[in-house]
């Protein structure tokens, strides 16, 4: 009889620590921030040399070939530029490139497209400064581009003229009636990038 009342105050106790919640400042619970990249930041630092450039460019062009597609790279300005890309959002958790919660959030709901800009430029006092510039657009449509609900009630043009096919091949591929606006730059995917190049992986 004693040895069952010592086993039910024993899962008593379990039970009561379970549910209490753990001390604000246990480190298994605490994340810590993520160290903040100097942009422009210092690679390769020393004597540069011809084929040094050539590495530390070939690697910034490869870095940022992960997430975006290259428009044109130019070695002799150590300048590369990218086409604009969708951001992605949460709905496809697969792509890179979206570090930050809240930015993969928003591209969830809205059209966001990137643009990076890479320079490498040789150092004062040696090595390359790389500087990454990602900026962010939103579209601006003057109605959604699925808007499917309330079609056959408010009719902007008559039901013999149509031309759906013509329609939706321009919002397929993307018809230059699109407008985008800058809405700043995403500190966050910059960082990303930086944080590769200066690992060199």
């Amino acid at each position: 009889m004693a040895r069952a009342s010592w086993l039910g105050w024993a899962v008593a106790a379990a039970a009561a620590g379970c549910v209490t919640a753990p001390p604000a400042d246990n480190p298994a619970h605490l994340r810590r921030p993520a160290e903040e990249i100097e942009n422009p930041v210092l690679v390769s630092p020393g004597s540069p040399t011809p084929g040094s450039y050539r590495e530390v460019f070939e690697k910034c062009l490869d870095v940022v070939d992960d997430y975006f597609p290259i428009l044109s790279a130019n070695p002799v300005d150590g300048r590369i530029v990218t086409k604009p890309r969708i951001a992605p959002g949460y709905e496809q958790v697969w792509k890179g490139g979206n570090p930050d919660p809240r930015e993969r959030l928003l591209a969830t709901f809205q059209t966001i497209r990137q643009t990076a800009v890479v320079e490498v430029k040789i150092g004062n006092t040696g090595g390359y400064l790389v500087t990454v510039i990602v900026e962010k657009e939103l579209e601006d449509i003057p109605r959604p581009s699925r808007q499917r609900g309330g079609s056959a009630v408010f009719q902007e043009a008559p039901t013999v003229d149509r031309q759906l096919d013509v329609v939706a091949a321009a919002t397929v591929a993307g018809a230059d009636n699109t407008n985008w606006f800058r809405i700043g730059r995403d500190c966050a995917t910059e960082q990303l990038i930086l944080r590769r190049i200066r690992e060199c992986r």
